[in-house]
């Protein structure tokens, strides 16, 4: 049986290391882009992550959601997985959640917290390791989405950061995040009809007191990344 229409309009992608979020090459670039993955016309990433990054992509051919999912006034949680240099302390993830100034600009308060090595398949290329430092996972929060932003932040209190995923999306509205549950690298899917609808109410609703959700390169809101 074939899907409709609305269900391939917007999709969820699991983004590996190496990838542009966008579909056209760039000049000379040694990395990908998305048209080697996902092979469904004019659909474009509501928010990005950089290159280097992995994780949680939402692609739609919706402007008005696209907008709405990247718009400073909404402020959506996203959460990154985050392996650092270092184990952190009480003190660093206070740092990082009470806001830092970053290029002259302080950032919005986030949620940090110390988790467990969240068994994850290696990633190709490999992270660099030095054997005389130890490593540790963090899951950070941001609303707000500024250019390298969780990699500037640990940078800032002392814990570079080796490898990052956005994990989840939060859509703002009781239910649960959209979330990489049962994609692997490089794996895509359409939305749910549950979650299509949750997405279409979000064009409904009014805005409240959302983030600042700062560009990238790309000038899209919604990175952090």
């Amino acid at each position: 049986m074939a899907r409709s229409p609305g269900l391939l309009s917007t999709l969820l992608f699991h983004k590996p290391y190496g990838v542009l979020s966008q579909f056209t090459p760039e000049p000379g670039s040694r990395w990908g882009c998305l048209a080697e993955h996902i092979p469904v016309p004019d659909v474009y990433a509501a928010g990005r992550l950089d290159a280097d990054s992995e994780g949680l992509l939402l692609l739609t051919a919706n402007g008005r959601l696209q907008q709405r999912l990247t718009d400073p006034a909404w402020g959506h949680w996203r959460r990154y997985w985050v392996q650092v240099e270092g184990i952190a302390t009480p003190e660093q993830l206070q740092q990082l959640e009470q806001g830092l100034v970053i290029q002259g600009q302080r950032t919005l308060p986030a949620r940090a917290s110390s988790i467990a090595e969240p068994g994850l398949p290696p990633r190709n290329p490999p992270i660099r390791e030095r054997k005389e430092i130890p490593t540790s996972w963090l899951a950070i929060e941001l609303r707000e989405g500024r250019n390298r932003q969780v990699r500037r932040m640990t940078a800032a209190v002392g814990l570079p950061t080796l490898r990052l995923l956005r994990v989840a999306i939060d859509l703002m509205d009781g239910e649960a995040p959209l979330s990489l549950e049962g994609l692997a690298p490089g794996q895509w899917r359409a939305v749910s009809p549950q979650e299509e609808s949750r997405l279409q109410g979000l064009l409904r609703r009014s805005p409240g007191r959302g983030g600042r959700a700062g560009g990238g390169k790309s000038g899209q809101g919604g990175g952090g990344g």
